[in-house]
């Protein structure tokens, strides 16, 4: 194998593995940030959980972190809603 060869899966698997590490981190982030507006939103611990899965699959929606914004914007919208009246 030449040298090239090996330079080029070398860096195909530090590409994979940092495309693995950022998927890791978008994952807890969103983890967290579902845990933080679950309690704010007062659900119980089964609840939460549920919550906390919906804002990680609302990542996939589309690139970036818009549509999780969207999401947590909207339930956050709602309760704010529900406590004027």
């Amino acid at each position: 194998m030449s040298t090239f060869d090996d330079r080029e899966k070398s860096f195909e698997k530090k590409f994979a593995h940092d495309e693995e590490l950022q998927f890791k981190i978008n994952a807890r982030k969103n983890k967290y940030l579902g845990q933080w507006v679950s309690q704010i939103l007062g659900h119980d611990p089964e609840k939460e959980k549920e919550y906390i899965q919906s804002v990680i699959k609302a990542d996939f929606e589309e690139a970036g972190d818009d549509d999780v914004f969207r999401k947590l914007k909207a339930d956050l919208q709602t309760i704010i809603f529900l406590m004027k009246i």
